[in-house]
């Protein structure tokens, strides 16, 4: 089969595709062909020799798309539609970013849909973050008033989609006036240009603070994030586009704002219930939701794929084919 490969920390050439032996599943593992995967700025901060616990040489991706190949244990079904996300997927054994990958059975989410491969292939990491911070992170329930700091993130256009479905009033963030057509298109009602002081931009907006706030691009614009949250508001931490994840020489009662909580979300695909992946898309299906589905590469041009996430060109979730689409999904069997 055909991967891509890091043999160590490096740039974009660090990526190479080479051919591998097509991995052989243990019980309680399922291997899966994969359709397509995500691009996150996970496997960024794994390239550049950021993220922690990796060892090489490693296929990286956290995430992939696809049909189950073989399940020993039978958990699954052979051409049944799964995903697969996190528990160790590429920095402790190999992930996403190839034609196959194994992994354990506890970590595959079955599905039915009809779906294209690129846009299922978009869906589980980015729906898990963005489902797990609007719940477990900040509870948030209808009439309230939602910031998502770092707005045209795949997560962020994702978080957009769900909260706005449980009617909340949602304000979101970009860094230029190219972008705010796509979020008005995912239906975020205020779109602020983020300049380094937001906070200021959502009391003028709405006339007082949030009542939460989703932190996406990391710690140096958290303290401007709880600035703009009112007084018993939640933030939640759940995403680091700057790659900067700790606070220096954090002092919580000159750090935090009175009165503001702050959280943090770091999922896992037990943290997606089957459910609610099937009912998003059927609700894609439907028209009832969307999936911001930003570029779309053959594995071939993957270091192509890293450039457009690095330099903060996607205008949404970047997907990899790994190979030509030649599989169509099967009818509904529900």
């Amino acid at each position: 089969m055909r991967a891509v490969v890091l043999s160590g920390p490096g740039d974009l050439k660090a990526l190479q595709i080479k051919e591998l032996l097509v991995p052989e599943p243990e019980p309680g593992q399922v291997l899966i062909a994969v359709k397509a995967f995500g691009v996150n700025r996970s496997e960024l901060h794994t390239r550049l020799g950021l993220a922690e616990g990796v060892t090489f040489p490693r296929v990286p991706g956290i995430e992939a798309t696809g049909v189950v190949a073989v399940c020993p244990g039978g958990e699954f079904s052979p051409g049944q539609q799964v995903v697969t996300m996190m528990g160790g997927m590429g920095r402790t054994f190999d992930g996403g970013y190839a034609e196959y990958t194994c992994v354990p059975a506890t970590q595959v989410i079955p599905f039915t849909s009809d779906l294209d491969w690129p846009t299922l292939g978009a869906v589980p990491e980015m729906l898990q973050t963005a489902y797990g911070a609007l719940t477990d992170g900040l509870d948030v329930q209808a009439g309230q008033t939602l910031l998502i700091r770092g707005g045209t993130s795949s997560v962020g256009l994702a978080a957009a989609v769900l909260a706005k479905a449980r009617g909340l009033t949602v304000v979101a963030t970009t860094r230029t006036g190219a972008k705010i057509a796509r979020l008005r298109a995912v239906g975020v009602d205020h779109v602020l240009i983020d300049d380094g002081e937001v906070a200021r931009q959502v009391h003028d907006a709405l006339g007082g603070g949030v009542d939460a706030a989703l932190e996406l691009v990391g710690t140096p614009t958290l303290p401007d994030t709880l600035r703009a949250t009112r007084r018993h508001g939640v933030v939640c931490f759940a995403g680091m586009l700057s790659n900067e994840w700790t606070v220096p020489d954090f002092y919580p009662i000159d750090y935090l704002p009175r009165g503001v909580r702050l959280t943090a979300y770091g999922g896992d695909a037990a943290d997606l219930p089957a459910d609610v992946l099937q009912g998003f898309l059927d609700d894609v299906a439907a028209g009832r939701a969307s999936v911001p589905l930003g570029q779309v590469f053959p594995i071939e041009r993957i270091r192509d794929a890293h450039s457009v996430m690095e330099a903060d060109r996607a205008t949404g979730k970047i997907v990899v084919l790994p190979r030509p689409l030649r599989w169509r999904p099967p009818a509904s069997r529900r």
